[in-house]
């Protein structure tokens, strides 16, 4: 016997699954798929085009990529990522990926991962500042911090390669990091790393950082702004009066200059490097040395120019060896420690 349903049910029915609608119309389904999306962490599988349109990313995803101009590269898939980076070598996919995944988590966790540090009066006054910013890998709170500036020969910012990574190692370590992404041109960069210190050191607290014993890391070009900073200090390139870094870590730069008051540098380079003079950094070296200031300074044989955490070449691990010359050089490093000064000068 067939069951009779009630017409005032199936109103009743039928009202109900307006309700529904009304309550999740298109928009919110879309709405919805988002914030899945915020948690989709990214695979070698993925393209460049994924990052610039991840939730996480919203608003700098373009920030994250080497270039001005990236859309060529949109199709790119991530397992082939260094052919953004013509100028590094040993680009590894899968540290690529972790860092950015890093930030992802982070920022799907409710933290902030991206900072301006040009006023909106700032940018609106030149426009190329709006091409700037710091992300933000955390250490612990009130540690102090560093900001690495990656290479790229002025013409693009390899963060995926020479930043991103590192700070995420530096973090591990407990101390903060910050990658900077600054504009393709040695004086505008230098100016950017200086505003950026600024910037740091304002908002230290908010940021939960500590600001004595601050680092500067720098990669090829990225190496000349950190040595124009170690040479002629942040006032001489912003309005900020405030300390040198306490330790430079400066990779495979052609630059030259030294001074009394050059910072404690640890510095490496490779012998097979074809972009950089090896001869240029040994005599720079010594120059520091004969001025009385501390160096550590690593040859590798076959890591090439640009080669970021040196993953499968023989400059593997020396980032382990830069974060402890760093930390000997910390206000509240012990004093005995001499270590650094008993070891032979290669």
């Amino acid at each position: 016997m067939r069951k009779r349903i009630s017409i005032k049910k199936v109103g009743a029915s039928l009202t109900g699954a307006l309700l529904l609608l009304m309550a999740f119309p298109p928009g919110h389904a879309h709405a919805d798929e988002n914030v899945q999306q915020g948690n989709h962490l990214l695979t070698l599988k993925d393209r460049v085009a994924d990052i610039v349109n991840h939730p996480a990313f919203k608003g700098f995803s373009e920030l994250l990529l080497p270039w001005d101009d990236n859309t060529k590269y949109y199709n790119t898939r991530l397992d082939q990522v260094g052919t953004l980076m013509p100028y590094h070598s040993h680009v590894d996919g899968n540290e690529v990926v972790g860092a950015l995944n890093y930030l992802i988590t982070q920022a799907d966790s409710g933290k902030t991962i991206f900072y301006d540090f040009y006023s909106e009066r700032q940018k609106k006054e030149d426009p190329t500042r709006k091409a700037t910013g710091l992300f933000f890998f955390r250490g612990n709170p009130g540690a102090t911090f560093a900001i690495v500036c990656p290479g790229g020969g002025f013409k693009y910012v390899g963060s995926l390669h020479e930043g991103f990574p590192l700070a995420q190692e530096i973090s591990r370590k407990g101390l903060n990091a910050f990658v900077i992404r600054y504009r393709v041109d040695e004086q505008l960069a230098t100016e950017d790393l200086a505003s950026a210190v600024s910037y740091v050191f304002k908002n230290a607290k908010s940021l939960g950082v500590a600001t004595h014993g601050y680092s500067l890391w720098g990669a090829s070009a990225g190496g000349r702004m950190v040595g124009n900073i170690a040479l002629r200090g942040v006032s001489n390139y912003g309005d900020a009066d405030l300390p040198k870094p306490a330790t430079v870590v400066i990779t495979y730069t052609g630059q030259t200059g030294s001074s009394k008051d050059f910072p404690p540098a640890f510095m490496a380079v490779s012998t097979d490097d074809p972009i950089v003079n090896i001869h240029t950094m040994d005599k720079r070296v010594q120059d520091l040395r004969n001025d009385g200031v501390e160096v550590e300074y690593l040859h590798f044989k076959n890591a090439g120019h640009g080669f970021g955490m040196g993953r499968n070449s023989d400059a593997a691990g020396w980032i382990e060896r830069a974060i402890a010359f760093w930390q000997r050089h910390l206000p509240d490093a012990k004093t005995t420690n001499t270590t650094a000064a008993n070891q032979p000068k290669p």
